[in-house]
């Protein structure tokens, strides 16, 4: 789509002071699949050079906001952790073409917030944390089950950047399970569960996204009975947080919310 409201496309490595009308472009899939009539300025990061992914001193991954689904595929295919096969099955659900594969980038998922978002759900999964960048050029770090806030919403300051996500080496280390399901074929995703065991201290850990307007990311120190994990998400979830969309209505997403949990439950702990 045409964006007929942007009258200038700047590099990101030139600085420029921040503006009203102005916006990340990282792929572009979202920013060019419909009207942004209030902007006016593009600040492109394709030209950033930022490693894709890379393995960091301690063993935490760390994933530039820019690398591309497809560049995180290729990846995930020669990466020895026990974890790896979870990154496939994340970039499966977005159920894209090659095209959309090559261009949206992991950073662009999580900032448009969308519940559905495959790299929310495998960045929340694996305890990863956020890196943001403000203008004036103070970082914070944020956990990805906080940074998603809502449908569509995330805690992002006007201007501020996100520059990459870390995965730290114990969770990447974990034993995982993954459930999705969906309406349709090659629908977007309705329910996405994922479990991960810790394998020091046999913790579990159990996120559950899409069929919420958030990520709900729960613990246990060990895990739990069918009965204490049923609770425990539906003490963590209100009523009004099950997602409501023309691609699940929430009694369906609830109700496979908890089969799916059980299942991986039984599955991790075996």
């Amino acid at each position: 789509m045409d964006l007929n409201t942007v009258v200038e496309v700047r590099d990101a490595q030139a600085p420029a002071p921040w503006r009203p009308g102005d916006a990340w472009l990282g792929g572009g899939t979202y920013l060019f699949s419909e009207p942004q009539p209030h902007l006016r300025r593009l600040v492109d990061l394709s030209r950033t050079g930022w490693t894709p992914v890379e393995t960091l001193p301690d063993g935490s991954l760390e994933i530039a906001a820019t690398c591309t689904i497809a560049q995180l595929s290729r990846f995930a295919k020669g990466f020895d952790a026990e974890a790896a096969p979870l990154f496939e099955q994340c970039c499966r659900a977005f159920l894209a073409s090659f095209k959309i594969w090559n261009m949206a980038t992991v950073g662009g998922n999580l900032c448009n917030a969308l519940p559905a978002g495959p790299m929310i759900s495998l960045t929340a999964a694996l305890d990863g944390k956020c890196l943001l960048r403000a203008q004036d050029g103070v970082r914070r770090r944020v956990k990805v089950a906080d940074f998603v806030t809502g449908a569509g919403r995330k805690d992002l300051a006007e201007g501020e950047l996100l520059r990459s996500v870390t995965l730290p080496a114990r969770a990447l280390s974990s034993r995982t399970a993954f459930r999705q399901a969906s309406l349709y074929g090659l629908g977007r995703s309705g329910v996405l569960v994922i479990g991960a065991l810790d394998p020091v201290d046999g913790s579990l850990a159990i996120t559950v996204t899409a069929s919420t307007v958030r990520p709900v990311r729960l613990c246990f120190p060990r895990p739990p009975s069918a009965d204490g994990l049923r609770t425990a998400i539906g003490s963590a979830v209100a009523e009004h947080e099950w997602f409501d969309d023309i691609h699940g209505l929430p009694e369906w997403r609830r109700h496979m919310t908890y089969r799916y949990a059980e299942e991986i439950r039984q599955e991790v702990t075996r």
